[in-house]
């Protein structure tokens, strides 16, 4: 339906209002589509706020957002800053285990919010959990308040973590 919406909409060429449209919209669109009426950077803002549920986790459509997206932001490894995670939103729940790694805790904020992850993403979250080298300190500083704080993310917490949370 998004899709039939978007060729509606795009009939006459991209609006100049596409903004106004909702973001689900975009997941349609491409960047370079997008390009005359914002930067793509303000694209994917707009794609991370979207609903990327839309599109089945391993579609080829989502993959390739992930993507443009990482180009776009000339993201040159797979260490993500704070203003790049807050740009990629939701599409943090596709990177791979080693931007996870890599970035450290700067994208533990926006992993609570995903749904599910691959094993490989699970691993790294607990890697980087158990490093202690986020905000949330080491396991053994935790308290009740931080497992709120973790939202989403307590489900990952496997035995070698957990053993160092006080009670």
């Amino acid at each position: 339906q998004l899709s039939c919406l978007l060729r509606m909409v795009t009939l006459h060429g991209i609006p100049e209002d596409l903004d106004s449209y909702p973001r689900d919209l975009l997941l349609f669109l491409s960047p370079s589509d997008y390009a005359a009426t914002g930067s793509c950077s303000q694209y994917f803002s707009n794609v991370g706020n979207a609903n990327l549920d839309v599109l089945p986790r391993e579609s080829p459509r989502r993959k390739e957002l992930l993507l443009e997206a990482l180009a776009c932001l000339k993201i040159p490894g797979t260490q993500i800053n704070e203003e790049n995670a807050e740009i990629l939103g939701r599409l943090v729940c596709d990177l791979e285990g080693e931007y996870i790694r890599t970035s450290g805790g700067i994208l533990l904020e926006h992993l609570s919010q995903c749904g599910s992850f691959l094993p490989d993403q699970e691993e790294a979250i607990r890697d980087v959990l158990s490093s202690g080298n986020t905000t949330f300190g080491a396991p053994a500083a935790w308290s009740a308040f931080t497992l709120r704080e973790l939202g989403g993310l307590v489900a990952l917490l496997d035995h070698s973590i957990l053993q160092h949370v006080p009670k």
